[in-house]
């Protein structure tokens, strides 16, 4: 499975890389959100993890250019985010093809369950 990181925290990279490459499947990272859709112009990814809280083009930038291009359907994006109000968005979130979101810091035993749930509708 190739996952991505959209992320502008590299520790939070570093941790997902280390989880990831662990369990076997291949990861690339990007430090911002117009890097990170730029990415999935040119690649497939059987995942992508996505900050919604990035400076200059945010995670929601990035999923309303990929619906915009019809390519959202096309991702299993899990949000990334610190923000407690995230309930209240998902549900348009996910019309707009969201898979789920992980609420920073997330533990390593639900990253990999989520990982693993991923990769199973792979």
């Amino acid at each position: 499975m190739k996952v991505l990181e959209i992320d502008d925290n590299p520790e939070i990279i570093a941790f997902v890389e280390m989880t990831v490459t662990s369990m076997g499947h291949e990861f690339a990272s990007a430090l911002n959100g117009k890097a990170g859709l730029e990415m999935i112009e040119k690649d497939k990814y059987d995942m992508v993890f996505l900050d919604l809280s990035m400076p200059e083009f945010s995670g929601i930038d990035v999923i309303n250019e990929l619906v915009a291009k019809d390519m959202m359907r096309k991702q299993h994006i899990v949000l990334f985010t610190a923000s407690a109000g995230i309930e209240k968005d998902l549900g348009e979130l996910r019309e707009k093809g969201v898979h789920s979101y992980l609420a920073k810091p997330v533990d390593i035993d639900v990253l990999i369950d989520k990982i693993n749930e991923i990769d199973a509708l792979s």
